[in-house]
C-alpha cells in the first residue's frame, strides 16, 4: 500500500511537470520496457517458479544445506542471463523502439530521444531481477516484509528524479532535461533496492555466495518451469506491450495517458492482487505438497472472498468518479482539463476489468503451486489473441477509451477460461456460500453505485478548486461510499464473520522474529 501511494505520488508530480506531450511520451516508453520485463519475467515468470521450487526444496531432506545451494547455483545462472540480455536489449534498441512505436518517428527527434532514455533505463532490469529473487527466498520462508518495501524505494529515488529536473529545466525549459534525470534515476534506484534487499537478506541469516555457473538438475528444471511461465503468469504484461504499440499510433500523449490513467487501476491490483497472490503462493504449494486438498480449497476461497470483497466496490467507485479523481490529482500545471477528461474516460474502460486483473493473482497460483505452468500459457496466449483482434478494430473507430476497454475484456476471459480450467480438473470450485456472498456483495456494490452517480454531479465544482476543496471534495465521496458499500454488506450478510475475524486478529510473534 505504501509503494503504491508513492507510486501515486510520483505520477502526480509527473502529469504535472512534464504534462501529456514529447517528452513525457518518450519517458513513458523507456519505463515501459525495462519495467514490463521486471513484471514478466522477474516478478512473473522467475518469482512463480522459483518460490515453489525452492519451497519444495527447503522442506525437504536435507533442508536449509539443499536450499542454499540450490540458491546459489541460481544466482549463478541467473546473473550471466540477466547480464547477456541486457546487453542485447540496449545494441538492439532501435530496433526494439521501432517494434514498439515506430510512429514516434513522425514527430522530429521523438524517435531517437525514445531511444536514448530506453537505454539508460534498461539496466533496471537486471538490478531488480536479482532483487525479485532475493524476495522470492525470504517469501518462501513467509517473510514478505523487504520485498513488499523495496518498491516504495524506487518511487522515492524516483520522485527525487523528477524533482531534480524540474530544479535543473527551470521556468520555461526543455522538458527533455526532467526526462533525462528521471530516467537516470530509474537505474539509481535498482542500485538502491538491490542493497536494501542484500541487507535483508543478510539480516535473516542467509547468505548467498556467486560461483561459476552449473546447470544442476534442480536449475534445469527451474529453468524449464519458467520457460512457460514467462507467458502464463503475465498476460497482463504482454497486454501492457500490445497496449503500447497501439497507442504510440495515436495522437501524441495517448500513450501518457493511458500509462497514468493506469496508476489508479493499479493502485487497487498492488495492494489488493498482488498482495493475495504473493501470499498464498507459497501457503498453497505446502498444502498442496502435503496432500492437504481441503485447505488448498479453503485457502484460494478465502482469497477470492477477500479479492471480490475489495475491487467490486473500487471498479464501480473508480468508473463513476473517474473525473473526479483525475481532475483532483492530476489537472494542473502542464497537464490540462483537456488532458483529464480523456484520461478519465480511459479509467472507467480500464477497470472495468479490475475484479478480473486481482483474481487472475489468484487463480495462477493454483496451478504454480502443483508446477503446472502450460495450462495458464493457453489460456493467457487466447486472451491475448482477442485482446489484439478487439484493438484492430476499436483502436479505429474509439481511440486510447477503446483500447483499455479490450484489455478489460481480454483480462475478464483470462480469468473465466483459468476458473473453468481448475473446476474441471477438481482444483477448486465455487461453493455455494462462495457465491450467496458475492452475490450479496454485488448487492451492496449497487446501493454504493447509486448514492456516488446522485453525489458526483452535486460536487463538481470542488473537484478542480484549490488544496482543501480537491481534498474534501474527494473525501466526502470516499467516506460516503464506503460507509453505503459496507452498511449495506453487513445488513445483507456480504460480510463473512469469521473472516472478518481472521483479518483483523492479532497474532504474538516470537521474541526472535519481531522486527
Amino acid at each position: 500500500m505504501v509503494s503504491r501511494i508513492f507510486g501515486f505520488a510520483r505520477d502526480m508530480l509527473l502529469a504535472r511537470v512534464l504534462g501529456a506531450g514529447l517528452a513525457a511520451d518518450a519517458f513513458q516508453l523507456a519505463f515501459t520496457l525495462p519495467n514490463t520485463f521486471r513484471r514478466l519475467f522477474a516478478e512473473g515468470a522467475f518469482s512463480v517458479a522459483f518460490v515453489p521450487t525452492y519451497s519444495r526444496v527447503l522442506h525437504g531432506e536435507d533442508g536449509e544445506k539443499a536450499a542454499a545451494k540450490f540458491a546459489d547455483d541460481v544466482l549463478s545462472v541467473f546473473l550471466w542471463i540477466l547480464l547477456a540480455f541486457s546487453a542485447v536489449m540496449m545494441f538492439a534498441m532501435p530496433g526494439i523502439v521501432w517494434l514498439l512505436a515506430r510512429d514516434f518517428q513522425q514527430v522530429p527527434g521523438k524517435f531517437e530521444f525514445a531511444v536514448f532514455l530506453s537505454r539508460v533505463t534498461f539496466p533496471y532490469l537486471a538490478l531488480v531481477s536479482l532483487v525479485a529473487m532475493l524476495s522470492g527466498l525470504l517469501n518462501a520462508r513467509s517473510r514478505f516484509a523487504p520485498g513488499a518495501f523495496a518498491p516504495v524505494l524506487l518511487n522515492i529515488v524516483l520522485i527525487g528524479g523528477i524533482i531534480t529536473g524540474w530544479w535543473l529545466r527551470g521556468p520555461g525549459g526543455d522538458d527533455r532535461i526532467v526526462a533525462e534525470a528521471l530516467c537516470v534515476a530509474v537505474s539509481l534506484a535498482g542500485v538502491v533496492q538491490l542493497a536494501y534487499m542484500w541487507w535483508a537478506v543478510r539480516r535473516a541469516g542467509l547468505k548467498l555466495h556467486w560461483h561459476l555457473p552449473k546447470f544442476t538438475p534442480e536449475v534445469r528444471k527451474l529453468g524449464m518451469l519458467i520457460l512457460p511461465a514467462t507467458f502464463g503468469a503475465g498476460i497482463y504484461q504482454v497486454s501492457q506491450f500490445v497496449d503500447t504499440f497501439f497507442a504510440t499510433s495515436l495522437a501524441q500523449g495517448s500513450l501518457t495517458l493511458l500509462k497514468l490513467a493506469d496508476r489508479l487501476n493499479q493502485l487497487p491490483l498492488g495492494i489488493v492482487g498482488i498482495a493475495l497472490g504473493t501470499a498464498i503462493l507459497p501457503m498453497l504449494s505446502r498444502h498442496i505438497h502435503s496432500g492437504d486438498a481441503d485447505e488448498a480449497q479453503r485457502l484460494q476461497g478465502n482469497a477470492f472472498e477477500i479479492a471480490t470483497l475489495l475491487t467490486l466496490p473500487a471498479a464501480a467507485a473508480l468508473a463513476i468518479c473517474a473525473p473526479a479523481f483525475v481532475t483532483a490529482f492530476f489537472v494542473g500545471g502542464r497537464f490540462t482539463d483537456a488532458d483529464g477528461a480523456i484520461m478519465a474516460q480511459i479509467v472507467a474502460a480500464l477497470v472495468a476489468g479490475l475484479p478480473a486483473y486481482v483474481i487472475v493473482k489468484i487463480l495462477n497460483p493454483g496451478f504454480f503451486a502443483r508446477e503446472d505452468m502450460r495450462t495458464p500459457v493457453w489460456t493467457a496466449l487466447a486472451a491475448l489473441i482477442v485482446n489484439i483482434a478487439i484493438n484492430l478494430y476499436v483502436v479505429e473507430h474509439y481511440g486510447i477509451v477503446g483500447l483499455a476497454g479490450a484489455t478489460a475484456a481480454s483480462a475478464s476471459l483470462n480469468c473465466i477460461l483459468l476458473y473453468t480450467m481448475l473446476h474441471r480438473r477438481g482444483w477448486f470450485h465455487f461453493t455455494a456460500k462462495l457465491a450467496g456472498r458475492i452475490a450479496r456483495q454485488l448487492i451492496a456494490v449497487a446501493a454504493m453505485s447509486a448514492l456516488l452517480w446522485w453525489m458526483m454531479p452535486m460536487m463538481a465544482p470542488y473537484y478542480g478548486g484549490d488544496v482543501f476543496e480537491r481534498i474534501w471534495s474527494l473525501a466526502a465521496l470516499c467516506a460516503a461510499g464506503g460507509a453505503a458499500f459496507f452498511a449495506v454488506a453487513f445488513l445483507v450478510g456480504a460480510l463473512d464473520k469469521d473472516l472478518v475475524r481472521m483479518l483483523t486478529r492479532r497474532r504474538a510473534k516470537p521474541a526472535v522474529e519481531q522486527e
